[in-house]
């Protein structure tokens, strides 16, 4: 399995034994879990805002009509002065 050497500084590194003790696991496990927690969310988060494009595309007409003011502002925010 490939690996990944990460520094800590000294208090960071006394706060991750602490916390490993606190829950009874190895400093390795808790900085692979809170990695691959991070992974999870990053992923979530990029597939809810994909969600939400493909929501807002397919509803385009429908938002421009509820909010004709913004629509205007959107056209005219990519032009040149």
């Amino acid at each position: 399995m490939p690996a990944l050497n990460v520094e800590f500084s000294d208090r960071e590194l006394e706060d991750l034994r602490q916390i490993a003790k606190e829950r009874g696991t190895s400093m390795k496990a808790l900085v692979r879990e809170a990695a691959a927690a991070d992974i999870a969310r990053h992923r979530a988060l990029q597939e809810g805002a994909e969600a939400f494009r493909r929501f807002f595309a397919s509803h385009a007409d429908e938002f421009a009509a509820a909010f004709p003011d913004d629509e205007a502002s959107a056209r005219g925010a990519g032009r040149a002065a």
